[in-house]
C-alpha cells in the first residue's frame, strides 16, 4: 500500500521539475496561496470558537440574575472580549449621568442616545476585527482557479510546440507534457475549494456574532431604560 504512494509524490515532484519557469511560477505562487488561505482559515476557526465560547459563558453571567455592576468588575478592567466592554461602556455612562442625581425625563433620554451610539461605534468595530482576513480567502478563492488554467493553457502551447518540433504525436510523447499542463489547474482547484468553502463559513459566523453583540447591546439598553424607570 505504502509504495503506490510513494511513485504518485514522485510523479508530482517530477510534472513540477519538468515543467518550464512559467509553470513552474505558477505552481509555486498557487502553493503560496493554499498555505496564505490555510493559515486564515485555522486562525478565524480558533478565533470564532474562543469569541463564541466566552459570549455564551458571558451572556449566562448576565442571566444568572447577578448585578451588573458585579459582573462588570469581575471582567476586569480591561477585557478582550467585545461583550463585557459593551457591559462596562453602559455602566460608566450610566455612572456619569447619575453624579448629579435624578435624571429628568430629557436626561434620560440623552443617556440612552449617547449609549446606543456608543455600543453602535464598538459593535462596527467589532465587526470589521471578524471579517479580517475573509478578503485573503476571497481572493484565494476567485483568482486560483484562473491562475491555475493560465498555468495549464501555458503548459500546452508549449506542448503542442514541442510535439510539432519532434514531429511525434503518440500518447506517450503527448501525455507527460499534456499532464504537466493539467497539474497547474489542479493546484488552482486545490487552492480555491478549500478557500471558497472557508469564506462562505467565516461570513456567516461574523455575521451570527455581529447579530449577537446587537442582541446583547438591546438587552443592555433595555435594562438601563428599567433603571430609568424605577429612578423616575
Amino acid at each position: 500500500m505504502g509504495e503506490p504512494g510513494t511513485v504518485h509524490m514522485l510523479n508530482v515532484v517530477e510534472l513540477f521539475m519538468s515543467a518550464d519557469w512559467v509553470v513552474k511560477s505558477v505552481m509555486i505562487g498557487l502553493v503560496i496561496a493554499s498555505l496564505w488561505s490555510w493559515a486564515v482559515i485555522l486562525d478565524k476557526a480558533f478565533k470564532f470558537a474562543g469569541l463564541n465560547r466566552q459570549a455564551s459563558a458571558f451572556e449566562n453571567a448576565v442571566s444568572s440574575g447577578r448585578p451588573l455592576e458585579e459582573i462588570a468588575a469581575q471582567a476586569g478592567p480591561d477585557p478582550a472580549h467585545p461583550l463585557p466592554r459593551m457591559l462596562q461602556l453602559a455602566l460608566t455612562d450610566w455612572r456619569e449621568a447619575r453624579q448629579g442625581g435624578a435624571l429628568s425625563e430629557t436626561q434620560g433620554q440623552l443617556l440612552m442616545s449617547r449609549i446606543e451610539r456608543s455600543l453602535d461605534s464598538l459593535i462596527a468595530r467589532e465587526s470589521q476585527q471578524a471579517e479580517e482576513g475573509l478578503g485573503v480567502l476571497s481572493v484565494v478563492a476567485t483568482s486560483s482557479p484562473f491562475i491555475g488554467l493560465f498555468g495549464t493553457v501555458w503548459g500546452i502551447m508549449n506542448a503542442f510546440g514541442a510535439i510539432a518540433s519532434a514531429g511525434n504525436t503518440n500518447l506517450a510523447t503527448v501525455a507527460p507534457a499534456i499532464a504537466e499542463a493539467l497539474f497547474a489547474t489542479a493546484l488552482g482547484l486545490a487552492a480555491a475549494i478549500p478557500a471558497y468553502m472557508a469564506y462562505n463559513k467565516f461570513s456567516i459566523d461574523a455575521g451570527k456574532f455581529t447579530g449577537r453583540l446587537e442582541s446583547f447591546a438591546d438587552e443592555l439598553q433595555a435594562a438601563v431604560a428599567r433603571r430609568l424607570g424605577r429612578s423616575a
